[in-house]
């Protein structure tokens, strides 16, 4: 069946991994005849920063709420263009990729101010005015797929469990679990590209090749099994059960079980002049 792909994507550089696997992506899942936006936000000219410009007709002029704000402005349809235009995408899509280099252990700043601008209330928080009554597991994006398409610079062992810059999937669990799961899309193993910065060619035929795999189970392969504030772990909306992920603390107790592996592993390749 016909799905609808979002692409989010923050790499200024023409000739990086990152754009060069845009391409890739777009070919591949086009040829499994899905439809394809883009949304390219160094081409875009995207404001990075939320603030008082985005609110072009204020509930409250003497002080700046941006819950309020943003609750008044996506309630009456007084949203500027570009954050209507992006929560449109979403809305029509059914998976959405946020594809992006490494930058400091997490996403360019541009693709944070998509995600703070984008994400009004009472579309990705407060969802049917009902405060925090929906969110990890339910909300507007429920049924919704996403999935990170990361460039890291490092090499993989710097990325392991024992590994100095700490396991990556911990690292982006802010961006998987609170950006993505929170308002209810189901996430889907991060897809890492490993040792970027000094890539080869045969490298980028492989990650080429393991893209393109990995985008053959989007819409198959196992989700994150994060657990859902509404499915009972919580039952005060706040905090694990005494009997769920006994022993455990930290970020790992709000995943269930066992993650099953992606279609392909997470790709550790070496050196070419391609920034990622």
């Amino acid at each position: 069946m016909k799905k609808t792909v979002l692409i989010v994507y923050a790499q200024p550089e023409p000739t990086s991994l990152t754009r060069h696997l845009v391409n890739v992506g777009v070919e591949a899942l086009e040829g499994q005849g899905h439809k394809v936006l883009l949304s390219n936000l160094y081409g875009m000219n995207w404001k990075a920063t939320f603030d008082e410009h985005d609110f072009q007709s204020r509930l409250d002029p003497s002080r700046l709420g941006f819950i309020a704000e943003s609750e008044h402005a996506y309630g009456n349809g007084l949203q500027t263009a570009d954050v209507e235009a992006e929560q449109e995408k979403i809305s029509a899509a059914d998976a959405v990729i946020l594809q992006f280099p490494l930058w400091w252990f997490g996403m360019p700043a541009i693709l944070k101010g998509w995600v703070d601008r984008v994400f009004a209330y009472g579309l990705a928080y407060g969802f049917k005015g009902a405060g925090n009554k929906y969110r990890y597991g339910d909300g507007a994006l429920k049924g919704k797929r996403a999935m990170l398409s990361v460039m890291v610079g490092g090499p993989e062992k710097d990325y392991s469990p024992r590994g100095i810059n700490g396991p990556l999937e911990q690292l982006l669990f802010p961006i998987t679990h609170g950006t993505l799961f929170f308002p209810g899309m189901g996430v889907l193993p991060t897809h890492a590209v490993y040792g970027t910065g000094s890539i080869t060619a045969e490298g980028v035929t492989a990650a080429e090749e393991g893209w393109r795999l990995r985008l053959e189970g989007l819409f198959e392969d196992a989700l994150i099994p994060f657990r859902s504030q509404n499915g009972g772990d919580y039952p005060d909306a706040h905090v694990l059960a005494s009997h769920v992920a006994v022993g455990q603390s930290g970020l790992l107790a709000h995943i269930a079980g066992r993650q099953l592996a992606p279609r392909s592993a997470e790709t550790a390749l070496q050196p070419i002049d391609i920034g990622a």
